[in-house]
């Protein structure tokens, strides 16, 4: 099995390469199988992690941001690959 996991903040007000350089310097314990970092209208920037694990896996998150980074909290979401 394939799960995704999807991590979405919004930048504060002129703190969106900050914002974006932080989300690129995180480091997780273990590798996905595979992660990308996008960035989106309105400042917001998305990383997506791919995991060969179930649904149910405890699999790392990045973490939450520097508040003084975000105008929002962050959001998240999990999803399973399906055939």
């Amino acid at each position: 099995m394939t799960v995704a996991l999807m991590w979405e903040a919004k930048a504060a007000p002129g703190r969106a390469t900050e914002l974006l350089a932080w989300a690129r310097a995180q480091h997780l314990p273990y590798a996905p199988s595979r992660r990308e970092l996008l960035r989106a209208p309105q400042d917001r920037v998305l990383v997506i992690t791919w995991w060969n694990a179930p649904y149910e896996a405890d699999v790392p998150e990045l973490p939450d941001p520097p508040p003084s980074l975000t105008a929002r909290p962050v959001h998240r979401w999990r999803f399973e690959a399906v055939q």
